[in-house]
């Protein structure tokens, strides 16, 4: 299939500027020449350049659009092959007309998904962490989940995860020495050598790991409950953070009926805010069902931002709420608070040892920088780590670099009870492959597959 020549519309469907066809592969060039009218000859021109012309049909000579096709020669091109991009007004009909004539030509077909950087990843222009960090940058949710996918892309964690196999391959190199030819002057293989060259790879595992959890928040973001009795002020602190009316605000209780999702960012943190209907008894089925899903969201999310009025004192559900929220990551927002104060914060310290309490008035937009300090307290201990820091937060690369770690500690282990060398090969080079299969070089066929069909069509 390497061989084939694909196309794709690399841009979001709908009406815009512009929108942009990808072709690669052999055929790419010619294939687009045939249809294209213009001063220049596409087979002529220079790699990376841009030519003005006209789409039309080889068959009519109808014209079909008005266009812009850049050329780029394997293998400086994103798929290291030869790339053709044809740039159109953006829409559903032309773009669609262009396309098809685009596959009409011979050799030419379809590309699925993710099949432009899984031919970059399979002609070796990037690897497989290189790979997933182009998804990661396409679905960041915030600046600094931005910024890290973009280290990734650029090879960060590709290069320290090469450096962790140089180290393993060393050891393994003197091993194989020692058990083939143990007749000459090699250097011994003892338990202090094993311990020196395991550790180090250990002792930088660790410190990827160390990130693991933040750099999983950063990418996927903290699935946080906005939970409260009706009209404390939820719906209007979802629309404060997500600066949208996206909830419905009235002075009527129960107006929310259903779970409302949206995704923020609270002091570089990126969130998914639900807002949940007001929990309180009530007869309306319709609310009642409401209610009940309010529930679920709590014991679902990472997070609750549990609402308080600080115009009204301390309900009796509010209370029963406060104690199911011990053991839970919580900050108890106190709104209202330019109003006369009726609650009482001793009532919610009795309930709540020393909770992150935020005092905020949504209505006149204070307190919303301290909620995002209580957050950052609560999940980066009050501050998050350097922008230059590489983070591993993909949920595959944490699994595998523990395997790593584990085959590791293994050796030492091993060495130190005096194990035959032989037998500790095997777990060296169990952790050399784990390693190996964080950046594709050991990543068998299936896995290839199930990561790249994650990818959106035209990437």
């Amino acid at each position: 299939m390497i061989l084939d020549t694909i196309a794709a519309i690399s841009t979001a469907v709908g009406e815009g500027g512009i929108a942009v066809i990808r072709v690669s592969g052999v055929e790419a060039v010619p294939a687009v020449e045939r249809m294209f009218r213009s001063k220049s000859k596409l087979g002529e021109v220079e790699s990376h350049t841009v030519h003005y012309g006209r789409i039309v049909d080889p068959q009519t000579g109808e014209a079909i659009e008005e266009v812009l096709v850049t050329v780029m020669r394997g293998p400086r091109s994103f798929t290291a092959e030869d790339v053709v991009e044809i740039s159109t007004h953006g829409g559903f009909i032309s773009v669609k007309q262009v396309l098809d004539l685009v596959l009409r030509q011979p050799g030419l077909r379809a590309a699925e998904p993710g099949e432009f950087t899984r031919r970059a990843f399979l002609n070796g222009r990037i690897d497989l962490t290189q790979a997933e960090a182009v998804m990661d940058l396409i679905r960041a949710k915030s600046d600094r989940a931005s910024a890290i996918a973009l280290k990734q892309v650029d090879g960060r964690l590709a290069r320290m995860i090469q450096g962790l196999r140089g180290e393993l391959i060393e050891l393994l190199a003197h091993i194989e020495v020692n058990i083939d030819y143990p007749e000459h002057d090699v250097e011994a293989m003892t338990a202090d050598y094993i311990r020196t060259q395991c550790g180090k790879v250990i002792s930088r595992v660790d410190e990827l790991l160390r990130t693991a959890n933040e750099g999983k928040i950063l990418r996927e973001g903290i699935t946080t409950a906005i939970v409260g009795r009706p009209n404390v002020g939820k719906s209007s602190l979802l629309n404060a953070l997500a600066q949208d009316n996206r909830a419905i605000v009235t002075d009527i209780p129960g107006t929310t009926r259903d779970v409302i999702e949206e995704y923020v960012t609270v002091g570089g943190i990126p969130l998914k805010l639900l807002d949940t209907a007001g929990i309180r008894e009530t007869l309306d089925t319709v609310e009642q069902i409401g209610v009940a899903r309010s529930r679920a969201a709590i014991v679902d999310a990472d997070l609750i931002l549990f609402v308080l009025s600080a115009g009204n004192a301390l309900h009796e559900d509010e209370r029963e709420l406060l104690a199911q929220l011990r053991s839970r990551q919580c900050i108890v927002i106190l709104n209202k608070s330019d109003l006369p104060r009726r609650l009482e914060l001793e009532q919610v310290l009795e309930q709540m040892p020393e909770p992150q309490l935020v005092q905020m008035s949504v209505l006149q937009e204070q307190g919303l920088e301290q909620l995002g300090d209580a957050i950052r307290t609560i999940f980066f201990a009050g501050e998050l780590e350097s922008a230059d820091l590489t983070y591993v937060s993909n949920a595959r690369h944490i699994a595998l670099l523990k395997q790593a770690k584990a085959a590791a500690a293994d050796a030492i282990d091993a060495a130190d009870a005096g194990i035959p060398i032989d037998l500790i090969q095997i777990d060296v080079r169990t952790a050399w492959e784990r390693l190996g299969e964080i950046n594709g070089e050991n990543a068998g066929d299936s896995l290839i597959d199930q990561i790249f069909s994650q990818f959106c069509l035209g990437k």
